[in-house]
């Protein structure tokens, strides 16, 4: 069956840093803790042949994309897909997540790692969201029975996926940490989340 591997970008932020809530309106570069983490994406998965790679705009995705597919014979075009790009925080764009707590209480904050129910403010078209993941899984229908695909995305995009697949793991966490990757098999029309979060 065919795969999809679902890749979370690398850190943005290094250990000293002020840590914001960075959505899809700021641009950030893969911080020197974001380049080692492609560098052991693009290890870990040196010997995988991806038939398709897909990233948003944003550069943190297009740098971790492409450390992954590298410059080998063969290796697919990046195609940017707009739907992965980041989720838009509002008024908490950039903030500290202290900040963020304060101004959408904990409740709000639990609810979104949970079940992604955005907070009041933020700017989240969750049913487009869902529909650019079927049409993802659909044309991974199309694949050939042993072709992988790469998807590059972000925190509060690939926490959609678990909606439209029609299998997962009963206590799949929706948060995909940074440099971190999920496999969907897709056998004809059905699609199952087989593993979440692992890391190199």
């Amino acid at each position: 069956m065919a795969r999809l591997i679902i890749v979370r970008h690398g850190n943005t932020f290094d250990k000293g840093d002020t840590v914001t809530r960075v959505g899809g309106r700021t641009d950030l570069p893969l911080s020197a803790s974001g380049l080692a983490q492609a560098d052991a994406l693009a290890h870990h998965f040196a010997d995988t042949r991806f038939v398709a790679a897909f990233c948003s705009p944003l550069m943190r995705t297009r740098q971790t994309a492409r450390a992954m597919i590298g410059m080998r014979t063969g290796s697919p075009a990046l195609i940017v897909l707009p739907f992965l790009t980041e989720v838009e925080y509002g008024p908490d764009e950039n903030q500290p997540e202290e900040k963020v707590v304060a101004r959408i209480g904990e409740a709000a904050l639990e609810a979104w790692e949970r079940d992604a129910t955005p907070p009041e403010g933020w700017r989240v078209d969750a049913d487009a969201l869902r529909e650019g993941w079927r049409s993802l899984l659909e044309r991974a229908a199309g694949l050939g029975a042993e072709d992988t695909a790469l998807i590059v995305t972000s925190n509060g995009i690939a926490r959609f996926l678990p909606d439209v697949v029609d299998v997962q793991p009963d206590d799949l966490d929706r948060k995909l940490k940074t440099g971190a990757w999920g496999v969907v098999e897709v056998d004809g029309a059905t699609s199952c989340i087989t593993s979440w979060n692992l890391r190199p």
